[in-house]
């Protein structure tokens, strides 16, 4: 029997590379994702221009105001009927009262192997602390930043030559794989 495909949206506040893997893998057969809505903090980014383009509903939101911002999100969410929100490079964090509100899984991918390198400044960090190693994590968001469970992690070898840039380059590849690996992990096991 076929499972109904779970109503997704995706929170972006750029490029939107992890958006455009995302919406690959949700026109794959199968998917176990309906990428319903973007939404991004941000107007004039490549990401929105992506969702647009491929006549994704895309809601820009006015961070000015949290509170509001997120209600007329939530407002949004419930709209389309979204189950699953994945974070992807939004560059924003969720008020522990919009995780508890939204009562559907939130993914975020985050820059580095967590719990090594919660927040920002991830790259230079691990090549500051000379690791070998760095790569990405996908992972439930809960109201302690960057802490929940960890859904996948993929590694990549640091090389002397690299800098953040380059480290940045080699990690987002990587992300752009295991974000819908990830998902599709997720879902089989609920």
């Amino acid at each position: 029997m076929v499972k109904e495909k779970i109503p997704c949206a995706v929170f972006i506040s750029g490029r939107g590379t992890n958006l455009k893997a995302i919406y690959n893998y949700s026109k794959n057969n199968l998917s176990k994702i309906d990428l319903k809505l973007v939404i991004s903090n941000k107007s004039n980014v490549p990401g929105v221009k992506f969702a647009r383009k491929n006549k994704i509903n895309t809601k820009i939101i006015n961070y000015k105001n949290k509170i509001k911002a997120e209600n007329k999100i939530l407002e949004y969410l419930k709209k389309y009927n979204i189950r699953l929100i994945c974070l992807a490079g939004f560059m924003k964090i969720l008020s522990k009262t919009f995780i508890k509100k939204f009562k559907y899984n939130i993914l975020n991918i985050h820059p580095s192997l967590l719990p090594k390198y919660k927040g920002l400044n991830t790259h230079e960090r691990a090549i500051q602390n000379k690791d070998q190693f760095s790569g990405c994590t996908v992972h439930i968001v809960t109201e302690k930043l960057d802490s929940g469970k960890i859904i996948l992690q993929k590694r990549v070898k640091i090389f002397k030559r690299d800098n953040a840039e380059s480290l940045s380059r080699k990690i987002l590849i990587l992300e752009n794989k295991l974000y819908p690996k990830a998902i599709n992990k997720l879902i089989s096991s609920l």
